[in-house]
């Protein structure tokens, strides 16, 4: 209730004796006193009904002003019953104080006017709380009817003045307005938040709040400008999670599609049914596509998500939920089609896209190793089999790596091989071959396993290997020899040269 509302009421008939210039000041309720000085009492806002009982002198009004504008009390309501009138100097203290000064006249009680502030600051409450439930129903209502996260945060926007956008934990926008740089800070900020929600400065405050209960590695991030409400941000949350999940419910049935094309595809399928399959998955047997394989999980972890079915969600977010991922046994599949209207166009964006993408969750989530795998280009049914094997076999360089992205490029050379070996025994075919040059290095202070390493690099030119070390081409030929005798094996001999190459690059 405001002060000039309370000054129009006839019933009272109050009159202002200062302070007309503060009428807009709001009334939050009324305390009845006597005290010479009743600030333990008040919480600001009041206003003070006072019988002048205090007063003994002139000088006592503006220790008693002094006391309520202190407090920071809306106005002070003085009777006449004592005194027959308000004193002059009350009203030029509360005059010098800026204290709004009622006159509550001798036939008007103290208890009529504290029962009209009661019935208007309850009413004003009811009515504050009557608006809150609509507005908070509108927004309910619009999810539960379909509403697309753009139309949520334009609605919330307008109705709570919170402005706010979703984000996905590689720094991708998935709704609302955010500049791309800003959205990947707020997405590390996301990732290595120790709990949520976090509030968190970045060009200004912003508060965090995760939007389910998924994996941090793919889930989302609200984020709202300034310091938001708890309250108000979870209910918010609440509503981008059940958008998403209504999203998700349509995804099960691509996935569960996809499974299919993919396994009809590696038991080797009719063609024209593969086709058709192809097409059901969106996708014209004539357009290019590339197969994208990813596993995500904790390095040695026996506990947790499943490293395929989170890499497939992972995935997904990664290619801002423009494909699905079909989970397999020790990996997720998806077919991405290479299209100028996406992201990524062609093979090559799309394999930087990946890059730029785990980097970020790389760099925010550093206990959750991210392996990806990138065929080349393709077109039609026939060539997802070798699709599949192809990035499947550069995932697992990237596994071999410590995670990241492996593009085919990179596979068909004496990497490909070393990626199918397993770490046991790759591990045990570099000690023993090079374990007897590691120990005379480490006794010596020899550099004899650089020395090989520049001197098959350089094949085999002993003065472009002197060279590249900076020592004397006999240094490089009495290094060499020393190599030869520690492993058994002559260098003149390419097939020892093979053996001792591979060696270095699988340790």
């Amino acid at each position: 209730m405001l002060l000039h509302d309370l000054l129009a009421a006839p019933e009272l008939r109050l009159t202002l004796l200062a302070g007309d210039e503060r009428l807009d000041r709001e009334i939050k309720g009324v305390l009845i006193t006597d005290l010479p000085d009743p600030r333990r009492y008040l919480s600001g806002g009041e206003l003070v009904l006072t019988g002048l009982m205090w007063r003994q002198s002139p000088a006592d009004s503006a220790r008693f002003v002094d006391a309520l504008s202190e407090a920071g009390v809306a106005a002070l309501g003085a009777g006449d019953a004592r005194l027959g009138t308000v004193p002059d100097d009350l009203v030029e203290a509360c005059r010098a104080r800026g204290l709004p000064l009622l006159e509550v006249p001798v036939e008007v009680s103290f208890g009529a006017v504290t029962e009209l502030v009661g019935r208007r600051v309850a009413a004003a409450q009811a009515g504050d709380l009557r608006g809150a439930l609509g507005r908070h129903r509108r927004i309910v209502a619009a999810v539960a009817e379909g509403a697309g996260l753009g139309e949520l945060f334009t609605l919330v926007q307008a109705e709570l003045g919170v402005t706010a956008a979703a984000v996905s934990a590689c720094g991708a926008v998935v709704a609302g307005a955010l500049p791309e740089e800003q959205a990947v800070r707020l997405a590390h900020d996301y990732l290595a938040a120790v709990r949520l929600p976090v509030v968190v400065d970045r060009g200004g405050p912003f508060t965090l709040f995760a939007v389910d209960r998924s994996h941090r590695a793919a889930g989302w991030a609200l984020v709202c400008r300034g310091e938001v409400d708890a309250e108000i941000g979870y209910e918010l949350a609440a509503c981008v999670a059940m958008e998403r999940t209504r999203a998700e419910e349509g995804r099960r049935v691509e996935r569960r599609l996809a499974e299919q094309l993919i396994a009809l595809a590696c038991a080797g399928g009719d063609l024209a049914e593969l086709s058709a399959r192809l097409r059901t998955c969106g996708i014209d047997p004539a357009e290019p596509y590339a197969v994208v394989t990813a596993t995500a999980g904790r390095r040695g972890a026996t506990e947790g998500p499943d490293p395929a079915l989170l890499g497939g969600q992972v995935m997904e977010e990664l290619l801002d939920r423009g494909v699905v991922a079909a989970a397999g046994a020790d990996a997720s599949v998806a077919l991405v089609p290479l299209r100028d209207d996406t992201l990524w166009g062609d093979r090559d964006a799309l394999a930087a896209l990946l890059r730029a993408r785990t980097a970020v969750l790389a760099g925010g989530l550093p206990s959750t190793t991210v392996s990806a795998g990138l065929s080349g280009a393709l077109t039609g049914p026939q060539a997802i089999r070798g699709g599949v094997e192809e990035a499947g076999h550069a995932r697992r360089m990237a596994e071999a790596r410590g995670g990241g992205v492996v593009t085919s490029d990179e596979i068909y050379t004496h990497a490909l091989l070393l990626a199918t070996v397993p770490g046991d025994v790759r591990s045990s075919f570099a000690g023993r071959l090079l374990g007897p040059l590691f120990d005379y290095d480490r006794r010596h202070g020899a550099e004899l396993v650089r020395t090989l390493g520049a001197f098959l690099d350089c094949t085999g030119s002993w003065n472009a290997c002197a060279e590249r070390l900076h020592v004397h081409v006999n240094t490089v030929r009495y290094r060499i020899r020393r190599v030869e005798e520690l492993t058994g094996k002559d260098l003149s001999s390419m097939a020892d040269r093979v053996d001792l190459f591979l060696a270095l690059r699988a340790g």
